[in-house]
């Protein structure tokens, strides 16, 4: 196993905590590790709330565990994109992800071998189709959080955030407690229809009108005006906010395109079985991974808590595999957890088709909120500013207790 090579492709925080986990599992062979960022792999959640604010530093985002690559043996090579795939051959086609950047080795398009091979590539955040004006931001890298830093720092007129998601609510968040003016856009009736019933969804509305964002719900962007610099949105209905500043938050989409010719199955992510395995020597880890869950089945997981745990799930599935060693399927129940003003929204699990509030009220924003499937097997819990049940629920779901064990433990 000495001689072989295993290439990380995405200097992620899943990709990251693959290479640490190989060497701690005894792996002596060539560990690469390949990002198209300058930087060393970092954390992004506080990308949207304390780095954003100006409250912490870049050196507080490096992962510890990347501090010194060397001492970890670990070959890291920065400002390199994959362009392509061959499975067959075992081989991953690079190339600069700038005009001369790169690191490590040769900045010019090359081939590398590999033996093994971890996908972390990631996400990139969805843009606006054909906008291309000053003050238009995505956040997604902290070189994006910088940016609108710098924007915010200029004590702009006004604000618009596009898009009510997690990290657009982080950001108006931000924005509104640095004293700016901000207005936040949901194309749909209430924000995340995808992870909280519309109940829930409409808490977070109210939080942040209590704050004094402005909030518009039910009505989606038509187009950004201004000459070279944006100077307004309008809106489908024929509104126009004007603002200098403008965020958008409306998803991401997997890294998968340098892969698409490779003989992987591509579907919103790189698909795998329930052991991360997606092809033959090839494992898929982090935001990019979609794998069949035992229990909620197909999911793609943009989360820190899956990052860490798949990363180093799917560097022991690589090994084992060598080993010929079988492994339990990759089987954890997701959290979630977003900063928001004064609120911790934290959500264990999954939602599903029926919920009910066990402790607190949507009023007072300090709640339990279990969902259940439509059996009444329980498939998830939210909660608000409730961090001891938050831990008590995703142990709950773990251990399969049902739906009476749940009310009694987080509605105590």
């Amino acid at each position: 196993m000495s001689e072989r090579r295993i290439v990380v492709v995405g200097a992620s925080l899943a990709g990251a905590q693959a290479a640490q986990t190989l060497r701690r599992q005894g792996f002596e062979g060539v560990v690469e590790l390949i990002g198209d960022e300058p930087h060393p792999p970092y954390n992004r959640p506080p990308l949207s709330k304390k780095y954003l604010a100006g409250e912490t530093d870049y050196d507080s985002l490096r992962l510890r565990s990347m501090a010194d690559p060397d001492e970890l043996n670990v070959d890291l090579r920065l400002g390199l994109r994959a362009t392509g795939l061959d499975v067959e051959a075992h081989t991953l086609h690079v190339a600069p992800a700038e005009a001369g950047a790169g690191s490590g080795a040769t900045a010019e398009p090359h081939t590398i071998n590999y033996d093994g091979l971890i996908i972390a590539t990631g996400a990139r955040a969805r843009r606006l189709p054909g906008v291309d004006l000053a003050g238009v931001f995505e956040l997604r890298t902290v070189d994006d959080a910088d940016a609108i830093r710098a924007a915010f720092d200029a004590t702009p007129s006004r604000v618009v955030v596009i898009g009510a998601g997690f990290i657009g609510a982080e950001v108006a968040a931000t924005a509104r407690e640095a004293g700016l003016e901000v207005t936040m856009i949901e194309a749909q009736d209430s924000p995340l229809q995808r992870v909280l019933d519309r109940d829930a969804g409409m808490a977070i509305v109210d939080l942040h009108r209590g704050h004094g964002v402005d909030v518009r719900l039910g009505v989606g962007v038509a187009s950004l005006v201004g000459d070279d610099r944006v100077s307004g949105v309008v809106l489908d209905d024929g509104t126009t906010i004007e603002a200098d500043v403008v965020v958008v938050g409306i998803g991401v989409i997997p890294n998968t395109e340098w892969a698409e010719d490779s003989g992987l199955t591509i579907d919103n992510g790189i698909v795998c079985d329930a052991t991360c395995l997606a092809g033959s020597d090839v494992v898929a880890v982090g935001d990019v991974a979609r794998w069949d869950h035992p229990r909620y089945g197909l999911m793609r997981v943009e989360q820190w808590d899956n990052a860490v745990d798949q990363g180093s799930y799917g560097a022991k599935r690589l090994l084992a595999s060598w080993a010929g060693e079988a492994v339990d399927p990759y089987a954890p129940i997701p959290s979630f957890w977003s900063d928001q003003f004064d609120r911790k929204i934290q959500l264990s699990g999954m939602p599903g088709e029926q919920f009910e509030i066990v402790q607190g009220s949507l009023d007072e924003q300090r709640f339990v909120q279990i969902y259940s499937d439509a059996h009444g097997a329980p498939t998830g819990a939210l909660t608000w500013n409730r961090p001891r049940q938050s831990m008590q629920a995703r142990m709950l779901l773990e251990s399969d207790a049902d739906m009476a064990e749940m009310r009694d433990t987080l509605g105590g």
